[in-house]
């Protein structure tokens, strides 16, 4: 490896060290590097606290080397005042005069003028080192900002004979223990987690992380007729939990219903919703019509599959893949997990 793709994939993994946790801004690494040698770094480590450039100068012991040294970063410093200062300001401020950056932004508060106001300074600025690998790693941030829209990921288990559920859509563990386990990781690493109004009916899901540490989702159901009973765990106001519908209803502390136009197209105008909200990203758990629906209309960015060795003989058929190339596959336990990916990484 380059000396260059070197350092850059250090500030790569420090940037994965702070996923779900700066979301919905994206992850950051920084590396300060001084003659072959790393004097400072750090990751962008909440929402609303210091940026990874900051915590990486910061962490350099003698600022009088910065002046002399190489800064590497995953995505071009922030131009603009949000929850912090400028970082292109702070490296300029630290007499950075070197950059090294592994993405743009397309965030349209930034999308280059954070490298213009380092160029703009007299800074040596090189972009595209490790490009893919930084788009993959911030792809949650990268398809929001630019197809407007959460990232969508959709999962389910199905039998070894093609079933998600048992007839009259009675709930059945499918998969085994290893892979439930997995899936409340998943729910960890994305921003909201959702289920159709059968599912919410049928399953009465908690949809928490009961057997993951980490941070709870944001809980969203589709009820369009209201049918969700009152007593079920969807509604128990435990967490933040939004109901879209087609029907008015008042909210509570922290259940919001939100009631679409039925002259629209439903999935857009949620969508549309959870984009203004900020929502980066969904992990979507079914059922097979809400599924099937994102599917038909290439709402989707992931497909995660687990295939049981066990055999139901009947009941509701999983959802129809389109045709497509599996991008991996493993053994969770006795599951066979088949991750899909709807465009290159």
């Amino acid at each position: 490896m380059h000396t260059e793709e070197k350092y850059m994939q250090r500030a790569l993994d420090l940037a994965a060290v702070g996923s779900g946790y700066a979301r919905p801004n994206p992850i950051v690494g920084c590396v300060v590097v001084h003659k072959h040698k790393i004097i400072g770094e750090g990751w962008h480590q909440q929402y609303g606290g210091l940026h990874a450039e900051v915590n990486a100068i910061n962490s350099v012991q003698d600022k009088s080397l910065l002046p002399h040294s190489r800064v590497y970063v995953t995505l071009e410093p922030c131009s603009h005042y949000g929850k912090t200062p400028p970082c292109a300001d702070f490296l300029l401020e630290h007499g950075v005069r070197d950059v090294i950056i592994c993405n743009t932004d397309p965030n349209p508060l930034v999308a280059g003028r954070g490298i213009k106001k380092l160029l703009d300074a007299g800074c040596k600025v090189h972009i595209g080192v490790l490009e893919q690998e930084g788009l993959e790693l911030n792809r949650r941030f990268f398809t929001f900002q630019t197809k407007k829209r959460p990232y969508l990921v959709l999962k389910w288990a199905e039998s070894s004979d093609g079933f998600i559920a048992l007839p009259d859509y009675q709930a059945t563990q499918i998969s085994g223990p290893m892979a439930k386990q997995l899936v409340h990781k998943w729910r960890t690493e994305e921003q909201a987690i959702m289920v159709g109004t059968r599912t919410a009916i049928h399953d009465n899901p908690q949809l928490n992380t009961r057997h993951w540490p980490g941070q709870a989702p944001l809980r969203i159901a589709i009820d369009k007729q209201l049918q969700i009973p009152e007593t079920h765990q969807l509604l128990d106001d435990s967490q933040p939990t939004v109901i879209y519908t087609l029907q008015e209803k008042a909210s509570s502390a922290q259940t919001e219903f939100v009631t679409l136009s039925p002259d629209g197209t439903f999935l857009n105008q949620m969508l549309t919703n959870l984009y203004q909200r900020n929502v980066q990203s969904i992990l979507v758990e079914g059922g097979t019509v809400l599924l099937e629906a994102l599917l038909q209309n290439n709402l989707w960015d992931e497909i995660r599959v687990f295939r049981s060795p066990k055999n139901l003989a009947h009941g509701i058929k999983a959802p129809r893949l389109p045709a497509l190339q599996f991008a991996s596959r493993r053994m969770v336990a006795d599951d066979e997990l088949t991750i899909y990916r709807n465009h290159p990484s």
